[in-house]
């Protein structure tokens, strides 16, 4: 072997040998994302803080209301669950609005999601009622959470591939709502067997409409922008009311009937017509 081939192994031994140089961004742990813009990918370092704090006010409530509950103070963590359904109903809109919508921010809202409608309803829930029932209460619990992980997965793979007019499966923020609702209404009551059996039903039933294949209205479809008759305005403003009197018992009895509209739809579409 000559030197001068000798040589050349030699430097491609070093060279293989040596580590490949990442970009220092990621080397510092930064989050840097790609953006199309104007039709060229762009890099974009950090994130944008107003959607994600929001998304984190969220994430906090939803710990909160764990903690709310493992403490007995039921009501608080039942209307805990409640803010974090207002907040991450803000994040979204935030983002859209201002034009800091990112990868990052969709990934971020979904963990959030996770802990705030599915697993802190289910400790709520079970804290205050199913713990009762032994090992059938936490069957019933993890019944709820992991449909809550199965129906945001699933989402998260369905978008811009559905009718966005309709969810697939009950939404996770309107299962908690159930939930949560159930909790906040009664939670002054006794324990009861008919109080349990009806934690049952509410719990192990919004965890599996959430994994079914029932369409619900998004309500996506209204427009929030256009004119409406001054009538309209009224309406809001009797809703309000009506919720302010007695919330726990609106807020509960509204979402209820929204996680039967489905069933309810799909039965009645099922029934052949008469001629």
């Amino acid at each position: 072997m000559t030197e001068e081939k000798k040589s050349v192994d030699a430097e491609a031994t070093f060279k293989n040998e040596q580590p490949e140089t990442q970009d220092p961004e990621i080397d510092s742990g930064e989050v840097v994302e790609e953006e199309l813009v104007e039709g060229a990918p762009v890099r974009r370092k950090g994130i944008y803080l107003l959607p994600n704090a929001l998304t984190t006010a969220s994430l906090f409530s939803g710990f909160y209301a764990i903690v709310s509950a493992a403490n007995g103070v039921f009501d608080n963590a039942a209307i805990a669950i409640f803010v974090s359904m207002i907040l991450d109903g803000l994040d979204g809109r935030v983002a859209r609005m201002t034009n800091t919508q990112s990868k990052f921010g969709e990934e971020y809202d979904s963990l959030a999601d996770m802990v705030a409608f599915g697993v802190a309803p289910g400790l709520v829930a079970f804290f205050w009622s199913l713990n009762g029932l032994g090992k059938f209460g936490w069957a019933i619990t993890f019944i709820y959470v992991a449909g809550a992980a199965l129906r945001l997965a699933r989402f998260n793979t369905q978008i811009g591939s559905v009718d966005k007019k309709f969810f697939v499966g009950l939404a996770s923020p309107s299962a908690a709502a159930c939930v949560a609702g159930l909790v906040w209404c009664f939670h002054q009551f006794e324990p009861s067997t008919w109080l349990t059996m009806l934690t049952v039903i509410v719990v192990g039933g919004t965890g599996v409409l959430m994994v079914s294949n029932i369409l619900y209205r998004s309500f996506k479809d209204l427009d929030m922008r256009g004119r409406v008759p001054f009538a309209a305005i009224l309406l809001v403003v009797l809703i309000l009311v009506v919720i302010a009197l007695d919330p726990a018992t609106v807020l509960f009895t509204v979402f209820l009937l929204y996680a039967l509209s489905g069933p309810a739809r799909a039965l009645f579409r099922g029934k052949p017509r008469r001629q």
